[in-house]
């Protein structure tokens, strides 16, 4: 299910007959007769992520690791010329909505999502690096992912799949215990993005951007209500979600739910504002 990202319905729609009557004089120009059309990849507002044209538009990121997939997903390859006018063949990755929280939050039309080309991404809940591996993607070769995984047997994919990408750290510990992996990550990161499902979520990203996470920073909290309280109406518990991050320093820019994508979940995003005596970063 794709909804196009804003664009006109019915953009391609029009004059796509002309030129082609029957392969005649229109044909040279991509007529009729002439096979595919050549696909259309278009810059997304956020840096880093691309929008592939057509009937029903796909969010992708650039492949770091050219000709391997990572969960099966479709690569596109298209022919580009670089500032230098030399033609060259880019390859990306769609960015499935469905299996992404991140993807489906930026599809519903998150407008900050504090990472981008060359930036530092503490990513927790990693799981085995689907979502990890397009942000590996739009950070690019400058930028780094940290990835925290607890489970082992994701973690084993997660290490698989970081053989491939240099830019990914993968950390196989518990999310809840960052000085366990402080030596792990080298100086402040730019964004935490956090998709651990536990009753405590807010605890557990407040206590890594006390470690990680530069002043000013973002983040972005995929919250899943049921795993907070399953009893209580999901608006109930982004709400309390909220005012739990507030307490703890962070300043609250967005919320949305990521439906029909994934049920009884919302984003939070924002940025990590605390009290310089209340934080341990201090920097």
């Amino acid at each position: 299910m794709q909804r196009g990202f804003g664009g006109k319905r019915g953009d391609s729609g029009r004059g796509g007959g002309r030129g082609g009557r029957g392969g005649g004089r229109g044909a040279p120009r991509g007529g009729l007769g002439m096979g595919r059309p050549r696909t259309r990849v278009e810059p997304h507002r956020h840096p880093g992520i691309f929008v592939i044209k057509g009937k029903e538009d796909k969010l992708a990121t650039i492949n770091m690791n050219p000709g391997e997939s990572v969960y099966a997903e479709k690569r596109t390859s298209v022919d580009e010329k670089t500032q230098s006018g030399i033609e060259t063949k880019i390859e990306y990755r769609e960015w499935n909505a469905f299996r992404s929280k991140l993807a489906a939050g930026i599809f519903n039309g998150l407008e900050k999502i504090y990472m981008c080309p060359g930036a530092k991404v503490l990513y927790l809940g990693a799981a085995n690096g689907t979502t990890v591996s397009h942000v590996s993607d739009l950070v690019g070769p400058l930028g780094t992912v940290y990835a925290v995984e607890f489970s082992e047997r994701s973690g084993r994919d997660l290490l698989n799949m970081a053989k491939r990408r240099p830019n990914i750290v993968p950390i196989i510990e518990d999310a809840r215990k960052p000085w366990l992996y402080r030596t792990m990550i080298s100086g402040l990161v730019d964004c935490i993005f956090s998709d651990v499902a536990q009753p405590d979520q807010s605890r557990i990203i407040n206590v890594n951007a006390n470690h990680f996470l530069k002043i000013g920073g973002g983040y972005v909290f995929s919250i899943k209500a049921n795993c907070v309280d399953s009893t209580a109406d999901p608006e109930m518990v982004y709400e309390k979600e909220r005012k739990e991050m507030k307490k703890f320093g962070f300043k609250v820019k967005e919320q949305i739910t990521i439906e029909p994508f994934e049920r009884n979940h919302a984003i939070i995003t924002g940025t990590y504002e605390p009290k310089l005596d209340d934080n341990t970063n201090g920097k």
